[in-house]
């Protein structure tokens, strides 16, 4: 059986807490993604931050994003799976809090990696990833 560390995307780049949002975006942009781990000055996670979470938590909210950090808007604790997770509970995770991409975190906690909807899609059956589609990104539709 397939686990989350045989279909993660390996070496996820942070964005820092103190780091700005301008500078979350061009990471976005160079890196080619739409969401980025958000860590914390002690080399943990401490979110996620997306390109809408930039647009409208601060943008469309009259923020500057060449002062607003991306720790401003981490909220909560993240939702993570571990890398040795079996690939069922990858999915039932990601479809049981409706989100798109989870953080990979090995058993000290440290972000591994990142598992989206499109490495869902290049591993696993076509059945599988309908569902997912069907449960996560068509309710958000």
């Amino acid at each position: 059986m397939t686990n989350a560390r045989d279909v993660m995307h390996t070496g996820a780049d942070c964005v820092g807490e103190h780091d700005t949002l301008d500078a979350a975006a061009r990471r976005m942009r160079d890196l080619d993604v739409g969401a980025l781990p958000i860590c914390g000055d002690d080399d943990k996670l401490h979110g996620i931050i997306t390109d809408r979470d930039i647009v409208v938590k601060c943008l469309a909210a009259g923020g500057d994003p060449t002062k607003m950090t991306a720790g401003e808007l981490a909220q909560g604790k993240p939702v993570t799976v571990k890398a040795d997770a079996d690939i069922k509970q990858v999915l039932q995770t990601m479809e049981e809090h409706r989100i798109r991409r989870v953080p990979i975190i090995d058993e000290n906690k440290r972000l591994v990696g990142m598992i989206s909807e499109a490495d869902l899609a290049r591993n696993l059956p076509e059945k599988e990833v309908g569902r997912f589609v069907e449960a996560v990104v068509a309710y958000s539709i």
